[in-house]
């Protein structure tokens, strides 16, 4: 092998910059409807409200991180329930892969927040500089008046959009309207105004500056997302066998009258036009491709104007492109194995999930025992063991009944709670809240055990009767 055999060259290629034109269309109304309803729900849901009762934060969606709390609508989250957290990652996860095999990078083409908000600031700029070729021909006379002053209004609707961004994620983790009042009066925190700076700077540098660089070098998933399609998946697929061999449209009717071949491809360029990342899709599928349809609908108008069947570009797969060259019709394979596991995956997580949900207890207790001492031996020959107990109430405001099982003799005392005069000790924990007490267990001379021994402790709501336990273990002086 010689020197010569390796081709020097950048690792990476010189930024192109990219002039999507606006096209109209099938998926791009696909697109307009999903960028709307996701920026919709994620710019208003932190002002909508849900009545908890007293005591409780009224936001329908909140992180409410000073309290430890996560709040959907009637859902409420503890720290202890961090298992429905790593269940919901699961899901998307799987709906992820689902969507790769069904028909691959769905998520990347209409649903990534990237995708979303560089379309928002696509509209703006070509609402404020023109479409493609106007934006083109302004930046050759960059320093005129009138070009200046549509950027900067550019880049100002740009910042100002960026800015709600950052101030609509804020808004999750304290409640909205009061805290919009504090933004305004500069009386909230400073880790607000942080964070909202450093959002509205990310938002305004990946969706105005980086666009469809962010998602060809610093996005993970086009990359996995290979590893993960097979040829059953649909993806935006230049059908080569209808458009070769490319020419005009007057070209390609003198060739048919001929008898000819000709392709419907008259090389018009308006797919790599349309495509917000630049790629021609005619050299197949390619990194840079996001599959979001919009040269699909540039394709269709143009077979439309001279007179040809759409579909010359669509969602196809690499079977049906042999298949084609075969002479054989097109088949397709939404549901087999791959997508079937992955539905199923999805339903059984999600099954878990929702019956853990429906079935959850809205209250718990934890026990630590105490390590030093281990135990106190009493001066009557009784022994005594300290217990620190955090009992949780997840619902309103609840008196609960506490005893230990499982140890005969044995009396426990409660540190700061006086016994009922029916004998048991009540502790009263607060709506939403969580105490902790100290509790010493003791055992009389005539009980006291051989071995460690195991003992259940167990709160009781006096109200309803509902219970929870958790067990630990006895020590006796010998051990």
């Amino acid at each position: 092998m010689t020197d010569d055999t390796f081709i020097e060259g950048p690792l990476y290629e010189r930024r192109r910059k990219v002039y999507p034109q606006s096209v109209h269309g099938r998926f791009r109304r696909i697109k307009w409807a999903i960028l709307c309803i996701t920026l919709g729900i994620y710019y208003l849901l932190p002002f909508v409200r849900w009545h908890r009762g007293p005591g409780l934060p009224s936001q329908a969606v909140l992180v409410d991180l000073p309290h430890r709390r996560f709040y959907f609508f009637f859902i409420e989250l503890w720290p202890q329930e961090v298992y429905y957290f790593t269940g919901l990652l699961i899901i998307a996860a799987m709906a992820l892969f689902l969507m790769n095999a069904v028909a691959g990078r769905l998520w990347c083409g209409y649903l990534c927040p990237q995708t979303v908000w560089t379309d928002l600031f696509y509209a703006v700029e070509r609402w404020v500089e023109g479409d493609r070729r106007e934006r083109m021909q302004g930046d050759k006379r960059y320093w005129t008046f009138g070009h200046v002053r549509k950027v900067a209004l550019k880049h100002f609707l740009w910042i100002m959009i960026a800015w709600w961004t950052g101030g609509a994620w804020v808004l999750y983790f304290a409640d909205a309207p009061t805290l919009v009042k504090d933004l305004a009066t500069f009386q909230a925190p400073f880790i607000a105004y942080l964070w909202i700076g450093i959002l509205t700077a990310t938002t305004y540098l990946f969706a105005g500056h980086a666009r469809e660089q962010t998602c060809i070098y610093m996005c993970p998933w086009p990359r996995i997302q290979a590893a993960l399609t097979d040829e059953w998946a649909l993806n935006v697929t230049y059908r080569r066998d209808r458009g070769e061999p490319r020419m005009s449209v007057k070209k390609a009717e003198a060739a048919r009258a001929l008898g000819d071949v000709a392709g419907d491809c008259v090389d018009c360029h308006q797919c790599i036009n349309v495509c917000p990342t630049g790629v021609d899709i005619r050299h197949g599928i390619q990194l840079g491709c996001i599959q979001c349809g919009l040269c699909i609908d540039a394709c269709d108008n143009i077979m439309k104007e001279i007179g040809r069947p759409p579909g010359l570009i669509g969602y196809d797969t690499d079977i049906n492109m042999q298949r084609r060259r075969e002479g054989k019709a097109p088949i397709y394979r939404i549901v087999r194995p791959r997508t079937l596991i992955y539905a199923a995956a999805i339903g059984l997580v999600g099954s878990i999930m929702l019956y853990t949900l429906a079935t959850r207890s809205t209250m718990d207790v934890n026990v630590l025992h105490e390590r030093n001492p281990l135990f106190v031996q009493l001066s009557d020959g009784g022994i005594r063991n300290d217990y620190t107990v955090r009992l949780l109430n997840k619902g309103p405001e609840r008196s609960f009944g506490l005893e230990v099982l499982g140890l005969p003799g044995s009396t426990i005392r409660i540190a700061g709670v006086e016994p009922k005069p029916d004998g048991k000790l009540t502790v009263q924990v607060g709506q939403d809240q969580t105490r902790e007490v100290r509790m010493s267990v003791q055992v009389d001379p005539a009980h006291v055990p051989q071995a460690p021994v195991d003992i259940e402790i167990r709160i009781t709501d006096r109200a309803s009767g509902e219970s929870a336990s958790t067990r630990d273990h006895f020590v006796p002086a010998d051990q």
